[in-house]
């Protein structure tokens, strides 16, 4: 018995077929060989095929079996010791309602398949740009043990008195300052992502610029514990080298020009060879590089040879501290502009410092320097014992909205005669001041 072709979508896939039928299914595809035959390759001997080329002809389509003689449904009753043959008339089919289709198949029907399941919904993607979830890795356990970690015990005022008097059996938690103190210390001590410069500018002489930069010399020096140099950029002659400590050579950035090409050979330069041309300050753990120191009034340090230094002290420290002239159009200050990563505004509370420092800004904005908010912090250090409050208040005002931070320095004695900076000899409230504008500078890298 012959049956008609049917199209594809037709649903084949829950009907029996004779042995008959199947051969002459088989028997319908072409062979390989045939013009228009498909070698299909054994997926087992054969994973990785070239199909890119391949043109695979349409298999033909099986015929419907042939419908199965109408039988009525089966009444099953529930199994048990009394179970016996149905009796009485069959139950009559559920009634349909009034003007819709049939609610089921109708009587001589093959059975059909079962419904199919609605599609699965297709997985929700993240938006653009969002990370994907993903578990805790052992660093991140780390880092939130790190992070929940409790400061240690107090040792400052009453509180570390009490630690000590009880043998440590009592341990009173940290106060606001002691906290604060190691909060801006774990700030200075941070990683950073390469080596950085730090540029102090003021076009003023008299803005404690050379000071500060050995104060952030010592306090980066002695807290991170070394890797920091304090460069003195100036274009003739600066005073870093004579306010820092002294060394058994006197060279200075002259010499270093001269003697470049024995750092060009990166395996073989050392840090160990810059030794004599830079200036330990011994127990404040940094160096100082001197600006040219000679009587000639002829030589200058250009963009060029402020670059050719930088990339050197870049390999060899990680904090650079560049201490800059008052010449804001000579070439290496416009250099040390450009190369800082910060730039510290140091000033005195002066009406003509902070003037002075206030038109510098509005000269780098007019000249296309951008983020200046954010890419520079204010040091205002008190000049004397008694200085005018209001003053003061305008000038922290006033700069606090032109850079992301201000940071009062107090007037300290031991930096009044302007010869080498006596580190050890700098008040209690000196070097506070400066841990907190040096972890200011650090939380700004």
């Amino acid at each position: 018995m012959s049956h008609p072709m049917h199209h594809l979508s037709d649903d084949t896939s829950d009907r029996l077929y004779t042995p008959e039928e199947l051969a002459s299914y088989a028997a319908a595809e072409p062979p390989a060989d045939e013009p228009g035959g498909v070698s299909r390759p054994d997926p087992l001997t054969d994973p990785i095929s070239d199909v890119e080329h391949t043109v695979i002809r349409p298999r033909p389509v099986l015929p419907p079996p042939p419908a199965a003689p109408a039988t009525p449904p089966r009444q099953v009753t529930p199994a048990g010791p009394s179970a016996g043959p149905p009796s009485g008339p069959p139950p009559a089919p559920p009634a349909r309602p009034a003007g819709g289709p049939p609610s089921g198949p109708p009587p001589g029907a093959p059975p059909s398949a079962p419904p199919a399941a609605p599609p699965a919904a297709p997985p929700a993607t993240p938006p653009a740009g969002a990370e994907p979830k993903r578990f805790m890795t052992a660093t991140d356990f780390l880092d939130r043990r790190a992070d929940a970690a409790e400061p240690g015990p107090a040792t400052w005022g009453w509180r570390g008195r009490v630690r000590r008097w009880s043998g440590g059996a009592i341990k009173p938690r940290m106060g606001s300052a002691e906290r604060a103190y190691t909060q801006d210390r774990a700030l200075i001590q941070k990683d950073f992502d390469g080596p950085v410069t730090i540029a102090f500018i003021n076009p003023k002489g008299g803005a404690a610029k050379t000071t500060g930069v050995l104060a952030a010399g010592y306090t980066f020096g002695t807290v991170r514990g070394g890797g920091v140099v304090a460069w003195d950029n100036n274009e003739t002659r600066g005073t870093l080298g004579i306010r820092g400590s002294r060394s058994s050579h006197t060279k200075t950035t002259k010499e270093l020009l001269a003697d470049l090409d024995k750092f060009s050979d990166v395996s073989q330069s050392r840090i160990g060879d810059l030794g004599s041309y830079v200036r330990s300050q011994g127990d404040a753990h940094f160096d100082v590089l001197a600006s040219d120191e000679s009587a000639n009034v002829t030589g200058q340090i250009h963009a060029d040879d402020f670059n050719s230094i930088h990339q050197l002290l870049t390999r060899f420290y990680r904090v650079i501290l560049v201490d800059t002239g008052n010449n804001m159009r000579a070439e290496n200050w416009l250099a040390a502009a450009d190369a800082a990563d910060l730039l510290v505004v140091t000033s005195t509370v002066r009406e003509d410092t902070g003037y002075s420092g206030l038109w510098m800004l509005d000269a780098l904005q007019d000249a296309g320097y951008q983020n200046l908010k954010y890419k520079t912090v204010t040091v205002l250090s008190d000049p004397s014992t008694t200085v005018d409050s209001k003053l003061a208040a305008d000038l922290v005002d006033v700069y606090q909205q032109r850079t992301r931070g201000v940071y009062r320095v107090p007037y300290d004695p031991a930096l009044v005669a302007g010869s080498v900076l006596p580190y050890n000899e700098l008040s209690h409230g000196t070097r506070m001041s400066w841990l907190r504008a040096c972890a200011g500078m650090a939380s700004a890298l």
